[in-house]
């Protein structure tokens, strides 16, 4: 069996103190291992598998052959690199369609956090996978609710779950349900009070609707200085870009984000309002020239994984304060309890607030 602690993060370099496994990882692929027929000469799909763990844990079990989808661009990378260290090879990335899992009989799943993540995956098993599908899908216990029972329960008739271990259980679900409806992802929301049209897939931080910091920076809009090139970085849904694009039309607008589900979001949101948003997945914009920007927008995360984790924002800091001309501004807003301004200041240059509430701080930065 594949030793799960050779496996590393990389390039997860803002949390190198995270294990790049963990307990439900072993435990879908030894429950998977224990079905009639096991993971032997297989074709397995995998779904959210973080660092290789179930991909390459399914290929050293004796898989054939592994379809795996990984919203975040590190996963990918990591699983690239885990893979050439352990010489274990025979997968191929997809997006999140319907070619992922056509005519599927086994599906590993790390759960998401996210109900409608959960949501959009179960429907496309249940709708393109063959009638004998099999989930495997785990999570620590911690983070686990009976909701997600009921989330796989609307694609599919059988869903059981099985006995924790060390603090992680596995669900299994199959038997896709007769004469499904055609999957409403991703979800288009017009929301008037701010004048934009949100598409977004289950998989995208706040989904469709407007979250608080997004709209503090959606009102500032048009306080930005005129730009010709303008960044949103971590794009989400794409409602910063679209707004941006619209107000700015002569600027060239690029959204980024590590996530697949947001860059396709991003596009899709850009299009339903008109917009012009050019879209690139890719790790604290490494592939943005640096010097090459006018204004950053930015509304960064705190969590990594299911941890609180400020080090994802200091390296989007330090990303905006590389991809920045000389006199570019950095418009953030951020938890004001997370003080943020030192950070700031120095990943870019001197920093004002522009709005403050009982909650969230609004900063511009300029680089010096």
């Amino acid at each position: 069996m594949l030793d799960l602690d050779a496996l590393r993060r990389w390039p997860d370099v803002e949390s190198p103190d995270l294990q790049a496994h963990d307990a439900a990882d072993a435990l879908i692929l030894a429950e998977a291992a224990a079905l009639p027929g096991g993971l032997a000469a297989r074709d397995v799909v995998v779904i959210g598998d973080r660092h290789g763990a179930l991909t390459l844990g399914a290929l050293d079990a004796g898989a054939a052959h592994v379809r795996v989808h990984q919203d975040p661009i590190t996963g990918e990378r990591a699983l690239a690199a885990n893979a050439d260290r352990l010489r274990l090879h025979g997968f191929d990335h997809h997006g999140l369609d319907a070619a992922l899992v056509a005519d599927a009989h086994l599906v590993l799943l790390q759960l998401p956090r996210s109900l409608d993540a959960l949501d959009e995956i179960a429907g496309l098993v249940a709708r393109h996978a063959a009638p004998d599908v099999r989930i495997v899908a785990g999570g620590r216990v911690k983070h686990m609710t009976r909701t997600q029972n009921d989330v796989l329960a609307r694609h599919l008739g059988d869903v059981t779950a099985t006995l924790a271990h060390r603090k992680a259980r596995v669900l299994h679900a199959s038997a896709p349900r007769p004469d499904l409806p055609a999957l409403d992802w991703p979800r288009s929301v017009r929301h008037d009070d701010v004048a934009l049209t949100v598409v977004a897939h289950g998989g995208v931080f706040a989904g469709s609707t407007v979250d608080r910091g997004t709209r503090l920076l959606l009102d500032r809009i048009r306080d930005l200085p005129r730009a010709d090139a303008v960044l949103d970085l971590g794009c989400g849904s794409g409602l910063l870009a679209t707004a941006v694009a619209l107000a700015q039309p002569h600027a060239t607008v690029t959204a980024t984000d590590r996530s697949a589900a947001a860059v396709r979001s991003t596009a899709a949101t850009a299009a339903a309002n008109g917009a012009t948003v050019l879209t690139l997945r890719d790790d604290a914009a490494a592939s943005v020239p640096d010097a090459s920007i006018d204004v950053v927008l930015l509304n960064p995360p705190f969590h990594a994984e299911s941890a609180v984790h400020t080090g994802l924002a200091h390296r989007m800091f330090e990303a905006a304060g590389r991809v920045l001309r000389p006199g570019g501004e950095l418009w953030c807003v951020w938890n004001g309890h997370l003080r943020y301004r030192i950070a700031l200041e120095r990943a870019v240059g001197p920093t004002r607030q522009v709005h403050r509430d009982a909650t969230f701080t609004v900063t511009a930065s300029t680089r010096a």
